[in-house]
C-alpha cells in the first residue's frame, strides 16, 4: 500500500488534467437542454483504453433527443486476484447547469486552480469521485500489482434528471456482470472530514402543479381569476405537510420529512396582464416509513382547498416518485471493508448516516445489493463556484485501492 499511495501521492497533475477536460465538455441531459453525455464518455474512452483497461463495455441506451441517438454507459474492469468477486466504483457523467453566471467568479466550463482547490461546473458532482475511480485503478496497472479482487468501474448516464437511461438500465442489461458478493461504492456524497458513509436514503417526490384560472388586463381584475394568487397561497399551504408526516430520524440530516417549492415557470411576460395559468414544482424528500401514495394524497387534498377559495383548477403531474429502498446494513461488507480504509487512511472513525438526496445506490439496494455512498467533498455540488479539493480525490483514490486489497 505504501507504493500505491506514494504513486498516488505524485498524480496531483493528472488530476487537474483529467478535471480540465472533464469541465471542458458540458455533459447535459436533454431535459435540462443540453446534448447528452456522449462526448464526455467519447473522451473516456479513449483515457480508459490508453490507461490500460482491457475490458470496457459500453452499454447505450437508446435516447434520439441526445447525440448520437443514445446516452452512454461505460464499465471498466481490471481482473483481481479472486475473479468471482470485484469492488465497483459508480459515478455519473452528467452535470447540472451553471445557473446564474454572474454568481460565477470564473468560467464555469474552464477550470480554475487556487492551490488545492478546483473550481468549475462538475467538478465535485460527480468527478472527483470519477477522477479518485480512475486513479485507484490505474495505479494498480501502473505498478503492475494486482489487486486482491478485481476492480469494476461504472460511469452512468442520466444522474442528474430521473436515472432512466443510466445504472437501473446498466443493471438490467448487464446482470450477468454483478454478483451477490460484489461490493458496491457510489462517491456521489459525503462531508468534508470523510466520516459520514450514506447507507439510507429518503424517498423522492418531485411534483410539477399547474394552476389555470382566467387571464385578463390587471386593471380589470374582476373580470379574471389570478392564478399568480391562488398558487403563492398554495405554496404556503403546502408547509402544512410538515405537520401530516412529522416523523423524525436521526439517522438522517435533517431528521424530518422536507416538502420545498423549488422551480417556478414563467407565466405573463408584461406587467399589466393578469396570469391565467401559473405552474410551479415541489421537492419531497420523505422518511422511508411513509408511502408517497400518502403525500400524494394529502397535496391534493389541500389543493382542493385552494381551488375552492380561489375558483383555480389544479393540475398535478409526478415528474419523479422513487420509494426509499431498503438499508445497507452497517454491518453488511461493504460497509465493514469501507470503514476500515477510511480509519486507516483518513484517520477518521466514520459513522452510518442516511440522507434526503438521492443517489444511484438507491437502485442497487433495490436490486437486493449493499451499497454505500462514500466521498470526502466540500458540499458546493449544485453551486456556483463548485470547488473540489485535489488532495481529497487523492485520498479518496487511497481508500478506494485499500478496498480492493486486504492489506
Amino acid at each position: 500500500m505504501s507504493r500505491i499511495s506514494q504513486y498516488l501521492d505524485d498524480q496531483k497533475d493528472l488530476v487537474v488534467h483529467l478535471q480540465q477536460k472533464l469541465v471542458a465538455i458540458p455533459a447535459l441531459g436533454p431535459d435540462n437542454n443540453g446534448q447528452g453525455e456522449k462526448a464526455k464518455a467519447d473522451f473516456l474512452l479513449s483515457y480508459l483504453k490508453d490507461t490500460g483497461f482491457d475490458e470496457i463495455i459500453e452499454v447505450n441506451c437508446p435516447d434520439e433527443r441526445a447525440q448520437g441517438g443514445y446516452r452512454p454507459n461505460i464499465v471498466a474492469r481490471i481482473p483481481g486476484k479472486k475473479t468471482d468477486k470485484t469492488l465497483w466504483i459508480i459515478s455519473h457523467l452528467d452535470i447540472v447547469p451553471t445557473g446564474d453566471l454572474s454568481l460565477w467568479e470564473s468560467d464555469p466550463f474552464t477550470l480554475r486552480v487556487d492551490g488545492d482547490l478546483i473550481y468549475g461546473r462538475g467538478v465535485e458532482d460527480n468527478h472527483q469521485g470519477l477522477v479518485s475511480s480512475i486513479l485507484a485503478a490505474k495505479s494498480f496497472l501502473d505498478l503492475e500489482v494486482r489487486p486482491e479482487i478485481n476492480i469494476g468501474l461504472i460511469m452512468v448516464a442520466d444522474e442528474e434528471t430521473g436515472n432512466k437511461y443510466g445504472l437501473p438500465f446498466v443493471l438490467d442489461q448487464k446482470k450477468e456482470l454483478f454478483g451477490r458478493d460484489d461490493l458496491f461504492l457510489v462517491p456521489d456524497f459525503g462531508t468534508p472530514d470523510s466520516k459520514m458513509v450514506e447507507v439510507a436514503e429518503k424517498s423522492m417526490l418531485w411534483q410539477k402543479v399547474t394552476v389555470s384560472g382566467r387571464q385578463c388586463h390587471a386593471s380589470r381584475p374582476d373580470k379574471g381569476i389570478n392564478t399568480l394568487v391562488a398558487s403563492a397561497a398554495f405554496i404556503l399551504k403546502l408547509e402544512e405537510l410538515h405537520n401530516f408526516f412529522s416523523d423524525q430520524s436521526e439517522l438522517f440530516s435533517p431528521p424530518g420529512s422536507t416538502f420545498c417549492p423549488t422551480k417556478k415557470e414563467a407565466n405573463v411576460p408584461n406587467i399589466n396582464t393578469i396570469p391565467g395559468m401559473d405552474v410551479f414544482y415541489l421537492d419531497c424528500r420523505v422518511l422511508p416509513n411513509y408511502r408517497l401514495e400518502a403525500v400524494l394524497e394529502k397535496i391534493r387534498e389541500l389543493g382542493a382547498g385552494i381551488e375552492e377559495k380561489y375558483r383555480v383548477k389544479i393540475g398535478y403531474e409526478t415528474v419523479l416518485l422513487e420509494q426509499a429502498a431498503p438499508f445497507t446494513d452497517p454491518s453488511s461488507e461493504i460497509v465493514v471493508e469501507l470503514t476500515k480504509a477510511i480509519t486507516t487512511i483518513r484517520n477518521v472513525e466514520p459513522v452510518a448516516q442516511g440522507i434526503g438526496g438521492g443517489t444511484v445506490a438507491s437502485f442497487l439496494r433495490h436490486k437486493g445489493f449493499d451499497a454505500v455512498v462514500w466521498a470526502t467533498l466540500t458540499g458546493t455540488a449544485h453551486q456556483p463556484n463548485e470547488c473540489s479539493s485535489i488532495s481529497n480525490t487523492i485520498n479518496d483514490a487511497k481508500v478506494m485501492a485499500f478496498m480492493a486489497s486486504p492489506w
